[in-house]
């Protein structure tokens, strides 16, 4: 692996300055779906306070519906219906696209919805299972996308694109990539020195996948929502030739979601991890990217070191 995709929270940047673990090979990133946007400058300017020419990546939150607003969780029960005011969605027209039995997979499908009733007022699911419902969480239903009447990017995207540019970021992350038209739209709003990674986590980019590596150097697999797209018995299938296809277009593929899971509570991966980061590394991933493991994990440094570890195994690897 040559580059580690850490991302910044209150562990990483915060309990633990990025000081203690920097590399040349460490990308910091910023999830865009968290936060202000004069809170995440403030994240991009603590970064740079600590390493000055750190490489910094914003993950823009994309198209993604998510609650809004939502300040206090929802507690929900299988069979049981509750209802969400249309205003505590981030895209205010969500409504519009609902139509009653349709399947909504909230919180990376930890959740699951169906759809009751849907106006401008509120909207009233069903529960399918028990648990809580919290703010800022995804709300996805299989296909609605494809109508093509949900903008690329929000206004939020817009803005920190913008961020983009007038605090020189040398990454950005496009989420929820359908086709390469989106990526040309992003394009045309950022500067050139700023290098895109391409999310792959729609069954569209896969669909699209030759016309997309056509037009980006990077490009990153979200495990997470694509397992909400296609169903998460088939990630493996799509991982492997997602990579395939990269690698045989010359281009850069990192991976993410869940690599080291384990690690956000405990002090050492599970088995099962460390053989799907070896079999990933194998195949010639450009890097790996953690996400809740660096941003509120307790285990920071040995996250990393595991990582660290992995990279020497494979280069001095022997025949047993």
């Amino acid at each position: 692996m040559k580059r580690f995709i850490l991302t910044t929270g209150p562990s990483l940047l915060h309990d633990i300055p990025i000081t203690e673990i920097h590399s040349d090979k460490n990308i910091y990133r910023i999830n865009g779906a968290h936060g202000s946007i004069g809170e995440i400058c403030d994240t991009i300017d603590e970064i740079r306070r600590q390493i000055p020419k750190a490489d910094i990546l914003i993950d823009l939150p994309g198209n993604k519906v998510r609650t809004h607003d939502l300040w206090q969780p929802i507690a929900v029960a299988k069979d049981e219906c509750f209802e969400i005011k249309s205003s505590n969605f981030n895209y205010p027209l969500y409504y519009k696209h609902l139509k009653q039995g349709m399947t909504v997979y909230a919180d990376d499908s930890t959740l699951k919805f169906t759809v009751e009733f849907a106006d401008k007022k509120f909207i009233r699911f069903r529960s399918e299972s028990t648990g809580v419902l919290k703010n800022n969480k995804g709300m996805h239903i299989r296909g609605i996308y494809e109508e093509g009447n949900i903008p690329f990017l929000f206004q939020k995207d817009k803005d920190l694109i913008e961020l983009c540019k007038k605090k020189n970021i040398a990454f950005v992350g496009l989420s929820f990539v359908r086709n390469v038209e989106n990526i040309r739209e992003a394009k045309k709003l950022l500067n050139d020195s700023c290098k895109i990674i391409s999310k792959v986590e729609t069954k569209s980019a896969v669909d699209n996948l030759t016309d997309i590596l056509s037009e980006v150097e990077y490009i990153l697999v979200d495990r997470g929502d694509l397992s909400t797209e296609v169903g998460i018995e088939k990630v493996p299938r799509y991982q492997k030739h997602i990579i395939e296809a990269a690698l045989y277009n010359n281009r850069k593929v990192f991976l993410a979601t869940q690599v080291l899971k384990n690690m956000e509570s405990k002090p050492i991966p599970t088995i099962a991890e460390i053989n799907d980061l070896y079999t990933v590394c194998k195949m010639g991933v450009y890097g790996v990217q953690l996400s809740e493991e660096t941003a509120v994990g307790k285990y920071v440094k040995e996250c990393i070191g595991v990582l660290q570890a992995m990279n020497q195994e494979i280069a001095s690897e022997k025949l047993i």
